[in-house]
């Protein structure tokens, strides 16, 4: 235990610039109290021991704004910036160098009973105020945007925004972990696509506006009761203009499906 004290305590000079000296962050950091307590409560928890974890929890939620559950289980490097907000849940798992800002939820979505929490990977960033509910699977190196809301699995190497959350970038570049609100907006790309596809039907809506006017005021209605000619043209660009229109509004613009489909999720 007192190893893996040692790396919560070394990893947050890597990952705060903020920490300017060792006794400022032993006692002005309530991430590294949340995790101090809970690792005692843990131990407790593990040998079986009522009530004692429980209240340990509860003091720890007191002094720092962070309840963990003593039955979570949480990896070496762990670092709860901030922390105020941060609930995580008994049956959650997480993974070593993860880093959890203020706000987090790793929660569950029912009553039921055995796994009910996420298990996170390694190296996972989840950005402020997000919120991760279920037995989840958190692949490694996987960031979730500030305040989004995942409710299904992810896999590796992957970025998260959104309510629910969605994929939108998946491995290939190194990212700065501390940069958890520098992500993409999937919701404008997809607001953006729509708004382009619909100036595009209004475009194709008014050139075949004139070819019907004019089909119905160059020619009367026929006396014996039979379509006249220009009608009968007048029908004709009225099913092309279905069919254009039809054929447009198929909305196979990449963004669109993908935000559609969660990409992946």
């Amino acid at each position: 235990m007192l190893k893996t004290l040692r790396a919560d305590f070394s990893i947050i000079f890597d990952r705060d610039p903020a920490a300017r000296n060792w006794l400022e962050v032993l006692f002005c950091y309530p991430g590294l109290q949340a995790l101090v307590l809970h690792r005692l409560a843990h131990w407790l928890y593990v040998l079986g021991l009522p009530f004692i974890p429980r209240l340990i929890s509860h003091i720890a939620r007191f002094l720092t704004g962070i309840e963990i559950h003593p039955g979570a289980t949480i990896g070496k490097s762990v670092f709860i910036d901030h922390g105020m907000g941060v609930v995580i849940g008994e049956t959650a798992i997480i993974g070593d160098f993860a880093l959890i800002y203020q706000g987090v939820t790793l929660g569950g979505t029912g009553k039921q009973s055995g796994k009910r929490h996420p298990t996170v990977g390694e190296n996972v960033v989840v950005g402020a105020g997000a919120k991760v509910l279920g037995n989840l699977q958190i692949g490694n190196n996987v960031r979730i945007g500030a305040g989004s809301v995942v409710l299904r699995d992810v896999p590796s190497d992957c970025t998260v925004v959104g309510i629910p959350g969605r994929i939108v970038y998946r491995s290939g570049v190194r990212v700065n972990p501390l940069e958890h609100g520098s992500l993409p907006d999937s919701e404008a790309v997809v607001i953006r696509s729509l708004l382009d596809r619909i100036e595009s039907l209004e475009q194709q809506v008014k050139s075949l506006l004139p070819q019907a006017s004019v089909s119905l005021t160059s020619v009367p209605n026929s006396p014996s009761g039979f379509p006249t000619l220009n009608q009968t043209s007048n029908v004709a660009v009225a099913e092309k203009t279905q069919l254009a229109v039809a054929t447009t509004c198929q909305l196979k613009d990449k963004a669109i499906q993908e935000f559609f489909d969660g990409t992946g999720i």
